[in-house]
C-alpha cells in the first residue's frame, strides 16, 4: 500500500493542472443545483381558462371570480358556445373551458344538484390532472361559501364534512423541499460517475497507462488511487450542496449528518466501482461517456426523483432492485426530511454495500483483463 499515497497525489495534481476541471467540479453542481431547484417544480399555475357563462348572473360571476382568484387560473376569454370555446382549445390558446350550466342561480337556490362542465387539454396528462384536481377544490369551495351564506328553510340542514388535513416532514407541501435532497443525490451521481468512467481511457488514450503498468502498483492499489480522488470531490460537493440547501431553500438536515455521510460513503464507492468497469471495458472516452450516460438515463428515470417508485410497472420495479439512484435519494429524503436513523436505512445501507463490492471486484478483475 506504499504507493497508493503517490498514485492520490498524482490523481488530484492531474485534476489541479486542468483549469476548466477545476472550476466545473464545483461550479457546475451548485449552478444545476440552484436552477433544477426553482425549475423542476410540479406545481401548475397560471392555467388559461375560457368561460362558457350561459347563466350570467351574479351567482356565476361568482363562480369565475373564485377560479381566477385562486391564483392557479387565468381568464383568457368569454364565450358565448362551447363550440367557440373548444376551437380555442384546439389552437391551444386555452387550457380548460368551465362550462356553466344556464340556471345555475335557480338550480342552487331550489337545492337541485348542477352540472358544472369542465373540457381540459389533457396532451399533457399531467397538467390536465392537476388541474382538474384544483378546478374540484374551487368549486367545493365555492358550494361551501355558499352553503354556510344561504337561509335555508326550517328543518333543512346542508350536509358538511370537516376535512384536516396535517401533511408530516413537509409541513407546507413545498416542492422544493421534496426535490432538493433527490437533486443533489442525482447531482453528486453524475459528476463522479463521468468523471470516474472517463479517468482510465484518458490515461490509456494519454500514453502514461503504460508507464503505470510496468510500475509495482498492485491492482488493488491502482484501482483504490483512482476511486479515493474523486470519493473526495463527491463529498466536498455533497457539503457545498447542503450549505447551498440551507442558504437558498432553508432546507435543513432533520436526521444525523454522520448517518447521511456514512451512507454517501459507501454510495460513492459503488458508483465510482460503476464509472471505472467502465473504464476499463472501453477504447474511447466517447464509449465511456456514452455508456455512462446510457444507464444514468435510465436509472434515474427509475429513481423516483419525478414519479412515484410505486406507479411503475412490475417489471420495472424488478430492475429498480439494481438501482443505486434509487436506494441514495430515498435515504437522502428519509435522512433530511424525516429524521430517519442509521437503523431505518440499514437495509439500503446492506444493498449498497453489496454494490459497492460487486462493482470494486468487477472493476478490478476487468482491469487485470485489459492491462494484464
Amino acid at each position: 500500500m506504499r504507493a497508493l499515497p503517490h498514485i492520490v497525489r498524482k490523481e488530484f495534481r492531474q485534476i489541479s493542472r486542468n483549469r476548466v476541471m477545476l472550476p466545473l467540479l464545483f461550479l457546475m453542481p451548485i449552478v444545476q443545483l440552484i436552477i433544477l431547484s426553482y425549475a423542476a417544480d410540479f406545481e401548475v399555475k397560471n392555467v388559461n381558462m375560457a368561460i362558457v357563462d350561459l347563466d350570467k348572473t351574479v351567482t356565476s360571476q361568482r363562480l369565475v371570480s373564485k377560479f381566477t382568484s385562486s391564483g392557479y387560473f387565468t381568464q383568457v376569454g368569454s364565450f358565448t358556445n362551447v363550440k367557440e370555446a373548444m376551437l380555442e382549445l384546439e389552437k391551444e390558446n386555452t387550457d380548460m373551458i368551465l362550462c356553466i350550466p344556464k340556471d345555475l342561480d335557480a338550480d342552487l337556490n331550489s337545492l337541485q344538484p348542477v352540472k358544472v362542465q369542465l373540457l381540459l387539454n389533457a396532451v399533457n396528462n399531467q397538467k390536465a390532472g392537476i388541474a382538474s384536481n384544483y378546478s374540484m377544490q374551487v368549486i367545493n369551495a365555492f358550494n361551501a361559501d355558499r352553503l354556510k351564506n344561504m337561509s335555508l328553510p326550517q328543518g333543512v340542514t346542508p350536509l358538511s364534512v370537516d376535512i384536516r388535513s396535517e401533511y408530516w416532514y413537509n409541513s407546507e407541501l413545498n416542492y422544493k423541499t421534496f426535490m432538493v435532497p433527490g437533486i443533489l443525490a442525482i447531482l453528486v451521481t453524475m459528476l463522479t460517475a463521468f468523471l470516474s468512467s472517463i479517468n482510465i481511457i484518458r490515461e490509456r488514450e494519454m500514453g502514461t497507462i503504460e508507464q503505470l503498468n510496468v510500475t509495482p502498483i498492485t491492482k488493488f492499489e491502482f484501482i483504490l488511487g483512482k476511486i479515493i480522488p474523486f470519493w473526495i470531490i463527491g463529498m466536498l460537493v455533497m457539503t457545498f450542496g447542503l450549505v447551498i440547501a440551507y442558504l437558498l431553500f432553508d432546507i435543513t438536515t432533520a436526521g444525523s449528518l454522520l448517518t447521511l455521510y456514512a451512507f454517501l460513503a459507501i454510495y460513492l464507492i459503488a458508483v465510482l466501482g460503476i464509472g471505472i468497469l467502465i473504464s476499463t471495458v472501453t477504447e474511447t472516452q466517447q464509449q465511456a461517456m456514452f455508456i455512462t450516460w446510457f444507464f444514468l438515463v435510465i436509472f434515474l428515470l427509475l429513481s423516483g426523483l419525478f414519479t412515484p417508485v410505486d406507479s411503475i410497472p412490475e417489471w420495472a420495479k424488478f430492475i429498480n432492485h439494481f438501482n443505486p439512484i434509487k436506494y441514495f435519494v430515498e435515504v437522502m429524503r428519509m435522512v433530511m426530511l424525516k429524521g430517519s436513523t442509521f437503523a431505518d436505512i440499514s437495509y439500503h445501507f446492506l444493498v449498497m454495500t453489496g454494490f459497492a463490492i460487486f462493482y470494486i471486484v468487477s472493476a478490478m478483475r476487468s482491469y487485470s483483463k485489459t492491462s494484464g
